[in-house]
């Protein structure tokens, strides 16, 4: 059952099929799944001021992060004094501490959309990627010749290109984890403890959710899911790198 009135389903279902026909020269018979992949750009494309403002958020706290570690330092006996106070460090610098989840939160509904519309039953039957249908599972793929099968074949594609973006995530996960900790060493702050420490190191691991996750939702919105966060991971990688440099080059 869908959350989603029926008029806003079919009109989402005429604007995928719209996008689909544009597509129709370049792609053929997978012109529904690319549809699916250019919507995916569209919306990842609307968020990216609050992704820029994201990765700005995070290099501020970076910067802040031996302020923090003095306020922890000073207040190390008064938790509720040293949160008022990051807060209002936070405040004074114009640092969002919302700004890195608000990107996820304002996709949810395109997620959930299409979502609904490839699991409202015949509604968009007949649309396939290759030999996959767009509103099946892997476990229909699973079925229908095994993983190595044709449909199987397009899943095990998709994992792929899952699993690599997903290791990749989690290492660079890793990576400024170790680096946030080095940091908070260095000044003296307080490093984490107990189910603090605990979950950041399962913060890491959390980078796999996709690949477990297209293993049970329509093909359609495994295709939303595998772009969207390779998107995220290359937008996000430039941003890092393209900070630095800016900073550098204001510096000369």
């Amino acid at each position: 059952m869908s959350f989603f009135p029926s008029s806003l389903l079919d009109a989402f279902s005429a604007l995928v099929d719209r996008l689909a026909t544009l597509l129709q020269p370049l792609a053929a018979d997978a012109s529904t799944a690319l549809a699916v992949v250019l919507f995916t750009v569209l919306v990842r494309l609307a968020v990216h001021p609050l992704s820029r403002a994201a990765v700005r958020g995070q290099q501020a706290r970076v910067r802040l992060a031996p302020r923090i570690a003095a306020l922890q330092e000073k207040h190390k006996r008064r938790p509720e004094r040293l949160q008022r106070a990051i807060l209002e460090l936070h405040a004074e610098e114009k640092v969002s501490p919302f700004a890195g989840i608000l990107p996820s939160l304002l996709q949810a509904p395109a997620f959930l959309l299409l979502y609904a519309l490839f699991s409202s039953g015949d509604r968009m039957a007949g649309h396939a990627l290759l030999a996959a249908p767009l509103d099946g599972r892997w476990a229909g793929a699973l079925g229908d010749g095994g993983p190595f099968g044709p449909a199987g074949l397009v899943y095990l594609a998709l994992f792929a290109v899952a699993l690599a973006v997903a290791a990749y995530q989690y290492l660079r996960t890793r990576r400024e984890t170790a680096q946030a900790q080095a940091r908070a060493r260095t000044g003296g702050g307080v490093q984490a403890q107990g189910p603090a420490a605990a979950v950041g190191r399962i913060l890491p691991l959390l980078s796999f959710g996709t690949v477990v996750t297209v293993a049970f939702v329509p093909l359609a919105v495994a295709l939303y899911l595998v772009t969207s966060t390779t998107w995220a991971v290359v937008e996000r990688t430039l941003l890092m790198r393209k900070g630095p440099q800016a900073e550098r080059g204001l510096a000369g």
